[in-house]
């Protein structure tokens, strides 16, 4: 055996065939000489980091984290800040760490991903005592996620949070204080305001163009549309990745401190976490050892992640055998 020892955190319930799941994971490290991996399934009171803790407690020295945002949240969090590495399997209607890397909705892909063995130390981002991958926000994006129904997400995918953000949209603009790095306040009145660590969203949309997950910084977008015709101005100079964007602010900082006149919908790494009128932001630089396709420097997580589609082919064959 030459592989590292390796755990799979799962939640079942974001997996409709678990026995599928089993044969291409560990068909995949098999093949490639690893030792059989072990198994640690999510609780709804844990989604996953004291599994994570307990896996490796047990020597696991790489982490495959299967699940929705949640539950890819929980094991960042547990791992955030050691040399365990964290390989993502996407599951669950929207999986925005899975979007960044590239992975589509494959586990087979992220398989081969982790066996190829591209490593990125990438920053973490934290917001009181859990950590982020890809990106917080408070306002619209939040509403959008509390908007969108748990039977269309299961019926039509990520495409339901279109839905969801339909509905938002009579949602009215946040009255906030936004503070950067301890400056100067900056008051505004955003639908939303988004602090991410690397800048893809579902659908493959890139939202933050300058993001890079290993540069220290958090990128900031302050969206401040205030009616339809805006809002399609914005999503057109977002989705054309025009350097300015009508109607979005960008910056950059280590601290980020956003304080709302009264309590709104937060969310961190497309998860819900409970509204309140303030979100404090800060980053971990080079905090997790992420598994990542090939060549792994590069700032797009997701860089040539399709060879690393194809060779999974063989992943996917032995596991339909």
């Amino acid at each position: 055996m030459t592989g590292p020892r390796s755990a799979v955190v799962v939640n079942p319930t974001k997996v409709p065939d678990m026995d599928h799941l089993h044969r291409i994971i560990e068909e995949g490290v098999a093949n490639a000489g690893w030792p059989e991996p072990t198994w640690y399934e999510t609780t709804p009171e844990d989604p996953g980091e004291g599994q994570t803790h307990q896996a490796v407690r047990d020597g696991a020295e790489l982490v495959f984290a299967c699940g929705g945002d949640g539950t890819v949240m929980a094991v960042v969090t547990a791992l955030a800040g050691s040399d365990v590495t964290m390989a993502v399997l996407p599951a669950g209607t929207g999986n925005l760490l899975a979007a960044n890397l590239g992975l589509g909705t494959d586990p087979a892909t992220g398989v081969e991903v982790a066996l190829e063995g591209g490593r990125r130390r990438i920053d973490v981002g934290v917001v009181e005592n859990r950590c982020f991958a890809v990106m917080a926000g408070m306002g619209f994006d939040a509403q959008m996620l509390e908007k969108t129904s748990d039977e269309a997400k299961k019926r039509i995918g990520w495409l339901a949070y279109i839905g969801g953000g339909v509905k938002a949209l009579r949602e009215r603009p946040m009255r906030v204080r936004i503070v950067l790095d301890g400056g100067k306040v900056m008051p505004r009145r955003p639908r939303s305001v988004i602090v991410g660590n690397v800048g893809r969203l579902q659908g493959g949309v890139t939202l933050l163009t300058e993001a890079d997950p290993a540069d220290g910084k958090l990128d900031v977008a302050i969206l401040s549309p205030s009616n339809l015709g805006h809002w399609v101005s914005l999503a057109w100079g977002v989705v054309r990745r025009r350097k300015r964007v009508p109607l979005m602010e960008t910056y950059t900082a280590e601290h980020v401190e956003i304080q709302a006149r009264s309590a709104q919908p937060r969310q961190l790494d497309g998860d819900l976490i409970e509204p309140g009128r303030t979100l404090k932001i800060s980053i971990k630089p080079r905090a997790l050892l992420l598994s990542v396709p090939r060549p792994a420097g590069d700032p797009d997580l997701a860089y040539d992640a399709s060879n690393a589609a194809e060779a999974a082919e063989e992943i996917r064959e032995a596991a339909r055998e």
